[in-house]
């Protein structure tokens, strides 16, 4: 039976990270975003989010469709289906983390 660590053991570190969490999390509630939602409801600066979003679109965690739209630069960010499962097995491993740590079964 797994056991507290095990649990700890098995927390993507991809995931976790703070900043990439957040982002995966706001992208959990919706379908897309765009580049300037992301930076404002993370508090990322266009760099940090940037190279963020780059390791996760190189695991297939998320996509970007990147284009010109009014002679300006335009990203659209979304999860991927392997982003969604991720998020979700996340949420679950900290939810068993946190049981164990109670001493629940």
């Amino acid at each position: 039976m797994p056991g507290l660590s095990d649990d700890l053991a098995g927390i993507d570190r991809l995931v976790h990270e703070p900043a990439r969490l957040a982002i995966l999390s706001a992208l959990s509630a919706v379908k897309s975003a765009d580049f300037l939602f992301l930076q404002r409801i993370t508090g990322l600066t266009q760099g940090n989010l940037s190279s963020h979003l780059t390791k996760l679109e190189e695991a297939g965690l998320i996509w970007m469709d990147k284009r010109i739209l009014n002679k300006r630069p335009h990203t659209d960010v979304g999860l991927s289906e392997a982003g969604r499962e991720a998020i979700e097995r996340h949420w679950v491993q900290l939810e068993n983390l946190r049981r164990h740590a109670r001493g629940t079964p």
